[in-house]
């Protein structure tokens, strides 16, 4: 199975054991509070990550042009996106918000598609519309409640498009330094909510309850988009965002296995649902004849088909390495995922 592929789903299922951890966990929270601090325990977490790993402050190392892409994603995945789904949820019926959440994945392709022209073929249409579809019926199956207006639910909507188009942005940085990318996000995230919750009147909570939320939240926040980061290098935006659509379904398979909740009929159609989708996709196969234009950038790689440089400094070929190098224009054909490397137009 693809590496990307294996981070798609991993960060699918940090993230929807999340879900029921938290909402546990946030017990008589105002919902932007646990929002701002959930962020919050990904961006603090991942910054104390990326310090150990880097042993102090390095640079991300972001060219000026992959600034304004960024920006842009942590503009609408980071301040719009859940500042309007709190809004939305304030004024639409649990079980609708649940339903409409699935528009992101759904959003995310149509942008990739329409926009960034990424490629997709029937058999991975076919596959997202069943991934979407079980978390349809698994979120319909939470129960019924009517909006109480129509701002809720085009709130909700709106917080679908930001996300999608904060996925879509993201690809055009995810080469870069995944550490730096999710923990400024959830640093900034955690701010803008954190800071509209407690100007609203929202009260910090103690010690023993918010050291375990913003673990929570460093896990299925943090490292969850650190996979996501990874997961778009090497799959591009609409296969990952199909991949991470099965996170209702792990976030409620965690709540019957873990917190003893009882399974539904509606469970079971899902994971079929889910299982063909994510079979449809495991057996893609999109190979041709392409041309590689010349480019420059930086990311961890190893010495392959696509990687062939020399170093001013001493390496091993087989060691993941990560600086600044040049590809030269290629043509050839093999299997390929719209990846860093192959984001051509067909």
């Amino acid at each position: 199975m693809n590496l990307s592929i294996v981070y798609a789903l991993a960060a699918a299922a940090l993230f929807g054991a999340s879900t029921p951890l938290a909402k546990n966990l946030g017990l008589g929270l105002s919902p932007i509070l646990l929002a701002g601090l959930l962020y919050l325990g990904s961006g603090l977490g991942l910054a104390a990550v990326r310090l150990l790993r880097d042993r102090g402050w390095k640079s991300p190392g972001l060219t000026p042009s992959e600034w304004p892409w960024l920006l842009g994603a942590i503009a609408f995945g980071g301040i719009l996106g859940p500042v309007a789904l709190m809004f939305g949820l304030t004024r639409t019926a649990g079980a609708t918000a649940s339903l409409m959440l699935n528009l992101e994945s759904v959003l995310t392709a149509v942008i990739a598609w329409l926009v960034f022209r990424e490629n997709a073929d029937r058999r991975v249409v076919l596959g997202m519309i069943a991934i979407v579809l079980g978390g349809v019926v698994l979120s319909w199956s939470d129960g019924g409640g009517t909006s109480h207006d129509w701002t809720g639910p085009f709130a909700v909507a709106l917080a679908c498009l930001c996300w999608g188009i904060d996925n879509n942005l993201t690809r055009k940085v995810s080469a870069s330094d995944a550490l730096f990318i999710a923990g400024a996000k959830g640093l900034i995230a955690g701010a803008v909510n954190g800071g509209l919750a407690l100007y609203l009147g929202a009260q910090l909570p103690g010690v023993a309850q918010l050291a375990p939320i913003l673990l929570v939240g460093f896990l299925g926040y943090g490292i969850s988009l650190v996979l996501f980061v990874l997961a778009l290098r090497g799959l591009g935006s609409a296969r990952t965002g199909a991949y991470f659509s099965t996170a209702p379904f792990l976030g409620a398979a965690i709540a019957v296995l873990v917190l003893g909740e009882s399974v539904t009929l509606a469970f079971w159609i899902a994971s079929a649902l889910m299982a063909v989708g994510v079979w449809l996709h495991l057996t893609e196969r999109h190979a041709h004849d392409h041309l590689h234009e010349a480019t420059e950038h930086g990311h961890w790689h190893v010495h392959d088909e696509h990687h062939q440089h020399e170093h001013g400094f001493e390496w091993d070929a087989k060691v993941p390495h990560s600086h600044v190098h040049t590809h030269n224009a290629m043509r050839h054909s093999h299997a390929h995922f719209p990846d860093v490397h192959h984001r051509h137009r067909h």
